[in-house]
């Protein structure tokens, strides 16, 4: 099974950061203020964590 891992904060660093994991392998959720950089993610491969 994957390493699962949260990420929170996809701007200049974060989404990079995100990418890298999501080219190694991991599964990923992730979560971001601006929904536009959370939706780019998602269409990667990442799962999207909604406020509720």
């Amino acid at each position: 099974m994957a390493e699962q891992i949260g990420f929170i904060g996809l701007g200049i660093m974060g989404k990079p950061m995100a990418r890298n994991l999501l080219k190694a392998g991991y599964s990923l959720t992730v979560y971001d203020i601006v929904g536009s950089n959370q939706e780019e993610l998602m269409t990667d491969g990442a799962n999207g964590a909604f406020e509720q």
